[in-house]
């Protein structure tokens, strides 16, 4: 890192943490917890869940203090700041103004809640349309405005969930994993019809769609040839597919060589992501599964 860059860093209270190899869950520092209807998010390393805060417009730095603090006490560092193996970014650290140090991931300052008892419980989900959980893959806002009070904050229509091989990725809300095409050559159309889009059925779009906070990107809707809507991701038109039975299947991830799962903020046109998973077999069905536009 620049010498430079780090005094400036370090200026701001602001303590940067050098990449490191990935830690197997139980040896990192956070740990990745799922939940049905929330996809997959951080957690301590006891399970306890970690949230972001949406007035916090500013990466590594609090607009939470006093009695907010108690309520939901700012994760503190330890010796060892690692991510668990398979979730891209970095933790940095920063100063608070009670002094204190608090953990960021990716500019994101990170807390428990006091009301979570047990690993696994997520009640401060959605608490006042300000604190949410922290996917895996989640950048530093900017965050949507908390609805009024006693509005409760819109669902997401997509989740992120997360395997150690594959990393995180997109999933509906009912933890299906969901998949592009690379024969999708025109920005926000699909090539994928007639026994294609029934082994890989389009993702409906259904009132306005939201993303998670802290997932950078758009969701948006495009209209198809056959009149219905297909839901898509930075233009980038989203697929199910028929095979994967199960929440947290991936068993389209490179079928074909033309799908693959799309990472929270893949870009239309960006390189497929590969991972590190090995390779399905292909078979006669499989193969059947990918024809080009019909």
């Amino acid at each position: 890192m620049p010498r430079l860059f780090c005094v400036l860093m370090l200026t701001l209270g602001i303590a940067p943490v050098l990449a490191a190899p990935r830690a197997a869950q139980a040896d990192a520092f956070l740990t990745i917890a799922e939940a049905p209807g929330l996809g997959a998010f951080l957690a301590d390393a006891d399970g306890m869940t970690l949230y972001l805060f949406t007035p916090d417009t500013e990466p590594n730095a609090s607009a939470c203090d006093g009695g907010c603090a108690q309520a939901w006490p700012p994760l503190a560092p330890s010796d060892d700041l690692s991510l668990p193996a398979g979730v891209p970014g970095e933790l940095t650290t920063f100063d608070r103004e009670d002094g204190a140090q608090q953990v960021a991931y990716n500019g994101i300052p990170l807390y428990s809640y006091a009301d979570d008892a047990a690993p696994g419980d997520v009640n401060g989900e959605g608490a006042g349309g300000r604190w949410f959980v922290v996917p895996p893959g989640a950048m530093h806002g900017p965050y949507a405005a908390a609805p009024g009070e006693g509005t409760p904050p819109p669902k997401a229509s997509v989740r992120i969930g997360f395997t150690e091989a594959l990393g995180p990725f997109l999933i509906d809300p009912e933890g299906m994993t969901l998949y592009l095409f690379t024969e999708d050559t025109t920005a926000g159309e699909s090539a994928c019809y007639d026994d294609c889009a029934t082994a890989w059925p389009p993702v409906p779009a259904t009132g306005s769609p939201v993303l998670p906070p802290g997932i950078p990107g758009t969701l948006a809707e495009t209209e198809r040839t056959d009149g219905t809507t297909q839901l898509m991701y930075n233009d980038i038109p989203l697929y199910l597919y028929a095979a994967d039975t199960a929440p947290g299947d991936t068993n389209g991830q490179d079928v074909g060589e033309v799908w693959y799962i799309v990472p929270p903020g893949m870009q239309f046109g960006d390189e497929p992501h590969h991972g590190e998973e090995e390779e399905h077999e292909e078979t006669e069905d499989a193969a059947g599964a990918t024809p080009a536009s019909g």
